[in-house]
């Protein structure tokens, strides 16, 4: 899958989840067009996280059943969509500034159909459809099934709305049209919404509570996967560690761990990663699950926010400093080789210089592998847009992050030079994007390896003796082919 910077005009590809605050992708579906029998056709870019890439392709599935088939080409497209972000401002106001440029079309084909779906479509619908009028469609992240219906209200000249939230909806039932053009990984939504009020977010209010899906439809559709020949799938939830299923037939419990159990035993060959964990339900059998089981990735993403309790009280994090490093203790004790990353948020109402340096300690004391790092951004509705002064002065909270972006930098760099010598088991994803000459995929710990690609073909396992590497990659050559 593509990844276009509209900004910067940046194209690279898109190899792991998003964090859910990182921003400032832009996530291009493209595939080589479908064939379709109602002789239209539908172009779906989204932004933000890697649950908005995976509602797209639900997105994908249910437009392809009505008959429409997929165009990498906007400007010939019948249906133009956007899967929209609104976990930060900046996010918002890309999506506005592409929006003015698909007006544009608007104007040289008045029978196209413009819509915005996801986070921002919930949160914004009024302004979007009536304000602005920007958009004919807009449709939540739990109305996707309306969208055939939405789109032939709008061609007959009326804006179109459905944002209603469920209790229920999984799409489950839908098998998504992988949208991956390297067929090696995929996501697979294994829950919808979230439950946590943290302060600063708006997922709760535009995605609705949270609910699991059905295990057996997961594995199934796992199963699906490997046997189209993908190789590694990442398990996506706001919170997978909240995962919760009752099954009916022996009133058994599946939780977390033993989803990512059933999951791992589809095939030895299969690698399994999720994304995200929070802090205050990452619990020891999820890890104990990850040790016993040689094709769970040795990787966990787990958001810290802040380093100092205070701060993380005000965040609604629902827990403070000595229990975020307990959780770390305990994934360095059960998982000595874990890669570990995390989310920083600097600037956050009324956090003082003495509660930064609390940030800036954690990331010496933890030592993460890499981190997304951004500055506070006050969302509308959230609690804290609500109860706090944004008091920060945007000098100080661009300051701050700076000070983290430079230390993790130096952190990331070390935690790879440490790789220099060693040989690790890669998953050939792609070519590299710098030559065509070289190979890159990702080790059990997340970081991207790059290494010429001699006999070894995308999609296959290999050995790599790691020779030299900056704080981004490492860099070596095959020393072992392993099927």
């Amino acid at each position: 899958m593509k990844i276009v910077d509209i900004k910067n005009g940046e194209v690279g590809t898109l190899n792991k989840p998003l964090s859910e605050e990182r921003q400032g992708e832009v996530l291009t579906l493209s595939n080589e067009k479908k064939l379709n029998t109602n002789g239209k056709s539908f172009y779906v870019e989204s932004y933000g996280c890697a649950m908005n890439f995976s509602d797209s392709e639900i997105v994908a599935s249910i437009l392809k059943d009505e008959g429409y088939g997929l165009t990498q080409n906007y400007k010939a497209a019948d249906v133009i969509l956007m899967n929209t972000c609104s976990i930060r401002e900046n996010a918002e106001d890309r999506v506005r500034n592409r929006l003015k440029d698909f007006q544009h079309i608007k104007k040289q084909n008045p029978a196209a159909v413009i819509g915005v779906l996801g986070c921002m479509a919930e949160r914004l619908k009024s302004k979007l459809l009536e304000q602005e009028q920007l958009v004919d469609i807009v449709c939540g992240p739990d109305a996707y099934r309306s969208l055939p219906s939405l789109i032939t209200e709008a061609e007959g000249g009326q804006k179109a709305v459905n944002v209603l939230l469920s209790r229920e909806e999984t799409y489950a039932d839908i098998s998504p049209v992988r949208l991956d053009a390297t067929g090696v990984t995929a996501f697979v939504s294994i829950m919808r919404g979230c439950d946590n009020m943290c302060s600063f977010c708006v997922v709760p209010f535009t995605r609705g509570r949270e609910r699991s899906r059905n295990p057996h439809t997961i594995v199934q559709e796992v199963k699906d996967l490997f046997n189209k020949g993908y190789r590694e799938v990442t398990l996506l939830g706001q919170n997978v560690d909240s995962y919760k299923w009752d099954t009916k037939e022996n009133e058994e419990r599946i939780g977390f761990a033993k989803l990512l159990a059933m999951v791992a035993e589809v095939n030895p060959l299969l690698r399994v990663r999720f994304s995200t964990s929070h802090p205050k339900d990452m619990l020891d059998d999820v890890m104990h699950t990850m040790a016993a089981y040689k094709n769970i990735c040795n990787y966990i993403h787990l958001p810290v926010q802040s380093g100092n309790s205070r701060v993380l009280n005000l965040m609604n994090r629902t827990y403070d400093r000595a229990w975020y490093m307990g959780r770390i203790e305990a994934i360095k004790r059960i998982i000595p080789d874990c890669g570990i990353s995390t989310d920083i948020i600097t600037g956050f109402c009324s956090e003082t210089e003495e509660e930064h340096k609390d940030t800036l300690s954690i990331l010496e004391e933890v030592q993460y592998d890499f981190a997304y790092m951004f500055f506070y951004s006050e969302r509308p509705g959230t609690l804290a847009e609500r109860k706090y002064d944004d008091d920060i002065p945007l000098a100080v909270k661009k300051r701050r992050l700076q000070e983290v972006i430079d230390l993790q930098s130096k952190n990331s760099l070390h935690s790879n030079q440490k790789d220099v010598g060693k040989v690790v088991e890669v998953l050939i994803q792609k070519t590299s994007k710098k030559s065509e000459d070289d190979l890159c995929g990702r080790n059990d710990q997340n970081k991207m390896v790059i290494f010429p690609k001699e006999n070894a073909t995308i999609g296959t396992y290999v050995k790599v003796k790691i020779e030299s590497c900056n704080q981004a990659t490492l860099k070596g050559h095959i020393v072992e082919y392993l099927n």
